[in-house]
């Protein structure tokens, strides 16, 4: 007698053939086998795989397109660069060329700034934690400071008596403007009073001079409406001042977090249909300014802190496929050499993933991993892709936005990143890491090293 067969339990498996026309299932891939114009195996071959490009021209034609726009609806101009958002010197050093300053929230950041030869006059200095020495810099060097809490205020008090001058500082609001969540946790609440307590105890102090106003609604924000009801209310605080205490604000800082192409996961239209323009972020911005009740000769300096809107777009990573594998539930799974620690936006953005050589084969869901020993190294849930064999190159785009500066040197070491220029000419501008860059703060105490 036959052994009876043992159980398995059914399953479902949602399989997507992509879109429909008469001729049965249209691709759902494109391929790319160039970055900023120059060959994919070219680029690999110089600084291995995986490696992050950056493209000048990007760079550069993203930042007039954001200044011209501010500059037709607003007498008075300034980029600062968000330098958190990737400071690698050559990088940064591109946006100072274009005449941007420097945005930093902490000393290091400030320190970063000044080796690139950013006077401190042209350094905006932000974020909840400022040193006394590094508020003495600030202050001495005449940098834009936004102070960011009460106690931010008496330290900043306590530097200013030690100097022959009156420093100059602004204070940093925050707001609601319809951007969800509410980045409550920095400046001084507006709709509850505090920001007006603030004012009144900086005015009070006498030991600093209120001059600008600062506000940052949050990060990747669609909504237009947000910059343009942040700034109105802004320009209302700076009225009120004027009327209440006849201090005239020299500057308006309205921060950034424009978006960039990329694709949150929580999206379902592509990004050019749900990105606004950096020409509708200008225009909504400046709407909102009209509010200021002021003469057009004394309209006060408008300060953005745009990052990612800047530099997203001219990023690039290579990858390499290293495995292809079928999973449990049937779908195909790639494995790449590059993963969440070198990839951190990954957790947040679908990003553009584009084969370098046309494939062959019927597209099928896969899930992309990286190389990482960890469950949780997933670069991408689900993409219809072909087969792709081991060793096929990809393209991971847009990823010039915090992955460089938020990179960890987690089971891989951090890979190298170049840049391209509007020739074509290529040149690393930060080496692939080594295991004494891995250890090189590392030492070993007397009992365990005899």
């Amino acid at each position: 007698m036959s052994a009876m067969p043992s159980y398995e339990r059914p399953s479902i498996q949602r399989h997507r053939a992509g879109l429909m026309n008469k001729m049965s299932a249209a691709a759902a891939y494109r391929t790319e086998n160039r970055v900023e114009g120059v060959p994919v195996e070219e680029l690999v071959e110089a600084y291995g795989s995986p490696v992050f490009l950056y493209g000048q021209k990007t760079l550069e034609e993203k930042t007039r397109e954001l200044h011209d726009a501010l500059a037709l609806r607003w007498p008075r101009v300034q980029l600062a660069w968000s330098y958190k958002t990737c400071y690698l010197d050559a990088v940064c050093r591109v946006f100072h060329a274009e005449g941007a300053w420097a945005e930093v929230v902490s000393g290091m950041e400030y320190a970063k700034a000044r080796r690139n030869g950013v006077p401190r006059d042209r350094i905006v200095f932000n974020g909840p934690h400022k040193s006394e020495a590094e508020l003495r810099e600030a202050f001495e060097g005449g940098s834009i400071l936004n102070i960011d809490h009460f106690d931010e205020l008496a330290l900043a008090e306590k530097v200013a008596k030690t100097l022959p001058h009156r420093p100059k500082v602004g204070l940093r609001l925050n707001l609601q403007a319809g951007a969800s969540p509410r980045w409550g946790r920095f400046g001084f609440a507006l709709e509850t009073g505090q920001a007006w307590d603030a004012v009144r105890r900086l005015v009070g102090g006498g030991e600093l001079d209120l001059v600008g106003l600062h506000c940052h609604v949050g990060t990747f924000v669609l909504d237009l409406n947000s910059y343009r009801e942040a700034a109105a209310k802004v320009a209302g605080l700076a009225n009120r001042l004027r009327d209440e205490l006849n201090i005239n604000v020299e500057y308006l800082d309205l921060g950034g977090g424009f978006a960039s192409s990329a694709r949150l996961k929580s999206q379902y239209l592509p990004s050019e249909q749900t990105t606004p323009s950096l020409t509708q972020y200008a225009e909504a911005i400046t709407d909102g300014l009209s509010a200021l009740n002021v003469a057009d000769e004394d309209a006060p300096l408008l300060i953005l802190e745009t990052g990612r809107a800047l530099v997203d777009d001219a990023g690039t990573l290579i990858a390499t496929v290293l495995a292809s594998k079928r999973l449990p539930d049937g779908r195909r799974a790639l494995v790449l050499d590059a993963g969440v620690n070198v990839l951190f936006t990954s957790w947040w953005y679908r990003h553009n993933i584009v084969p370098c050589e046309e494939p062959r084969g019927v597209p099928e869901p896969t899930v992309l991993y990286g190389p990482l020993c960890m469950n949780i190294d997933v670069v991408c849930e689900n993409l219809m892709l072909p087969p792709l064999e081991v060793g096929s190159r990809v393209l991971i785009k847009p990823v010039g936005a915090y992955n460089v500066t938020q990179s960890m040197q987690f089971i891989q070491l951090r890979p190298a990143v170049a840049m391209i220029n509007r020739a074509g000419d290529h040149a690393v501008i930060r080496r692939a890491e080594t295991l004494d860059d891995l250890v090189i703060g590392e030492t070993v105490p007397s009992w365990l090293s005899e």
